[in-house]
């Protein structure tokens, strides 16, 4: 079996850890995976409507993708895969050109991404632990969750009303109840913020006539990539933006289930540069580990891949409902910006904890002055284009931790073991 029952499959007792690899009762398990899809939709329609791709497809490929990270990774790792703002700015560069072109830009970056995964795969632990030490993956953690603020900040401001009825719920469910409606407090949350912002009116008309226009069934809109050496080269940055998603989402995982994942780390990469590649052969956006999904099964300590595995089928069987889809473009921002604000710290606050638990030295001055500039570059969005590529904070974030750092380091190490010894 895929899944052992957790207890009696209906009760799970606070603070209590449900696996992996275990699952409650399919109904109970039904509402977790609606809360994932409930974490991730609004922002994997918003990727390609933005760069003018097919959102359908897009959310299509999310599902299949991520029903391709649970097998690539043997059902060990969580995750729901969506779609990624690092492939915004080099799409949206490449609008001029075509979908054909971007596509073949987020094909590409698929398949850079397999073999920076096999690499790390056939190298082992040692390759990461030398790469990636602990002062690093927990910076990638915290940079990675709150580099998501704006994305939260801006729909909160937009209906601040909203967005705290939103994060209210959330917290009065996880404060006042126990057991499972602790867990399903997102679902809550987002049903609360809905229905004040559909009592109070504030719903845009033009969504709802969008709504009431849009077909019950219609195939998504597939494209062929074309492989143009000036847009390809766009999507070069953002394989390192996936890669410290990715190893930062595989982290936070085991940090939070007490595992030693690091083995699956290299699959994690294959399944994520598989699931791009995908997207990118027939109309999608390139895919990542989600934050808000990471951040959800922090929060609820639900880490069962079958909440996953659900919510990947229903979004497969979304993207054939054109209505469904239009109905979840009517989310106010206030629900978007709640949600947000509740799950994107909790992300971050896991980069923290690895620190902690692995004991690094935040009195080191080398490695205060790395981690606070990554991290604010990622949370300001710093913004610089280098020969006419654009790269966001979250990219230049990375570069900081996971090179700048060690070269600081070895070479703080050099000047102190040259210096004059004291007896």
């Amino acid at each position: 079996m895929l899944w052992s029952v957790h207890g009696d499959g209906r009760r799970v007792r606070d603070g209590e850890l449900v696996g992996a690899r275990e699952r409650l009762s399919w109904p109970l398990m039904a509402g977790f995976g609606a809360q994932h899809v409930a974490a991730m939709i609004s922002a994997t329609i918003f990727v390609p409507a933005a760069v003018g791709l097919p959102p359908t497809t897009t959310l299509l490929f999310s599902g299949i993708g991520t029903i391709v990270f649970l097998v690539v990774t043997r059902n060990r790792v969580p995750g729901y895969l969506g779609s990624s703002f690092a492939f915004m700015a080099p799409l949206a560069a490449a609008k001029q050109h075509g979908i054909a072109a971007q596509l073949g830009a987020v094909l590409v970056a698929g398949g850079i991404l397999i073999v920076f995964g096999i690499a790390v795969k056939a190298l082992g632990v040692r390759l990461l632990e030398s790469v990636l030490p602990p002062v690093v993956t927990g910076g990638l953690v915290l940079l990675i969750g709150l580099s998501m603020a704006p994305y939260a900040a801006r729909p909160f401001q937009v209906q601040p009303g909203i967005g705290a009825v939103t994060v209210g719920a959330i917290l009065l469910c996880i404060v006042l109840s126990r057991g499972l409606l602790a867990r399903l407090s997102v679902l809550v949350g987002v049903g609360a913020g809905w229905v004040v912002a559909i009592a109070t009116g504030r719903i845009e008309s033009a969504k709802i006539d969008a709504l009431i226009d849009a077909p019950w069934f219609g195939l998504p809109e597939f494209h062929a990539p074309e492989l143009l050496p000036s847009v390809m080269v766009l999507s070069v940055p953002v394989v390192l933006v996936l890669v410290a998603e990715v190893v930062a989402h595989v982290k936070a995982i085991a940090t939070s289930s007490g595992q030693d994942l690091d083995p699956s780390i290299g699959d994690a990469l294959i399944a994520n540069g598989i699931s791009t590649a995908l997207a990118g052969a027939s109309g999608g956006t390139g895919t990542t580990a989600y934050p808000a999904n990471t951040g959800l099964m922090i929060g609820t300590r639900v880490l069962s891949t079958a909440a996953c595995a659900l919510a990947a089928v229903c979004a497969i069987v979304l993207a054939f409902v054109p209505k469904v889809t239009a109905l979840v473009d009517t989310m106010p921002p206030g629900v978007v910006g709640g949600l947000g604000i509740g799950l994107f710290g909790l992300l971050g606050m896991v980069g923290v904890r690895i620190w902690a638990q692995s004991k690094v030295d935040l009195t080191n001055p080398v490695t205060i002055m790395i981690a606070g500039a990554a991290v604010i570059a990622g949370v300001g969005d710093l913004t610089i284009s280098i020969w006419g590529l654009e790269l966001h904070g979250v990219a230049w974030g990375s570069l900081v931790i996971v090179v700048v750092h060690p070269v600081v380091r070895r070479l703080r190490a050099r000047r102190d073991n040259q210096g004059p010894k004291i007896t």
